[in-house]
């Protein structure tokens, strides 16, 4: 491709991650901190994009440069540009969770509870809060957490939140088994708001062995998607 291309290229590209990162696009690839980053990067393609147009412009007018045909094929370059611009990737769900093992971790300390009263928690949140403290300020409480139904091999229900800790590339699931008053019929990537309590229950993950808890149901509906489907808490 010729400079004028080139330059043209950069331009659209530049002006993809201005839309992604000015929009809740971005979220479909990078987690939400990264967002001055994205809108900095498209902000320099587009002023290489316009540098290099204008050399482009100073060169020939100084008759500096001879004409040359490029391949027509190099403008397939393009298509991923207009692929990134006009069709939003959805974002990982069951098919990917149910595939990789829990990445549940240990946090350095959890928040202080509330000492009454219902409790609104995160489901990595109250995943290594079961695990890791054993259920300690849970037990007897209501509980509210949120995720995406997947189902294994066997049907078994979970709540899932994929955890990024840059990129959709390596996000990874937190499982929570559900358990009580299960719906009877789940769609797999189906967001759900349940309610419930605290259950000693826990299983291994089959994938990589590690600790899935549970939470007891008495209550679930059907959620939105999350204008950001991924959850950041986990590795903070």
């Amino acid at each position: 491709m010729n400079r004028q291309a080139q330059s043209a290229v950069l331009f659209l590209l530049g002006a993809a991650l201005l839309h992604a990162g000015l929009t809740d696009l971005y979220l479909r690839y990078v987690k939400a901190g990264l967002r001055p980053l994205v809108l900095a990067a498209g902000v320099v393609l587009i002023v290489t994009a316009l540098a290099t147009a204008w050399y482009e412009w100073r060169a020939k007018a100084g008759e500096q440069d001879h004409a040359h045909r490029e391949p027509r094929v190099s403008w397939l370059l393009v298509l991923p540009l207009f692929a990134l611009i006009l069709v939003a990737p959805p974002a990982l769900g069951s098919y990917s969770a149910m595939r990789t093992g829990t990445a549940l971790q240990q946090s350095y300390g959890y928040m202080k509870l509330p000492a009454s009263g219902p409790l609104r928690l995160g489901l990595a949140d109250y995943a290594g809060r079961a695990v890791y403290e054993h259920g300690r300020g849970l037990a007897g409480r209501q509980i509210t957490i949120t995720g995406f139904v997947a189902l294994d091999h066997s049907g078994t229900p979970y709540l899932v939140r994929m955890a990024l800790n840059c990129c959709a590339a390596d996000a990874q699931p937190v499982k929570v088994g559900l358990t009580g008053q299960v719906p009877p019929v789940l769609k797999p990537d189906g967001w759900l708001q349940v309610t419930g309590t605290y259950t000693a229950k826990r299983t291994k993950d089959t994938v990589n062995g590690r600790p899935i808890p549970y939470l007891e149901i008495t209550e679930a509906k059907p959620v939105p998607t999350p204008h950001d489907p991924y959850d950041e808490t986990w590795n903070n």
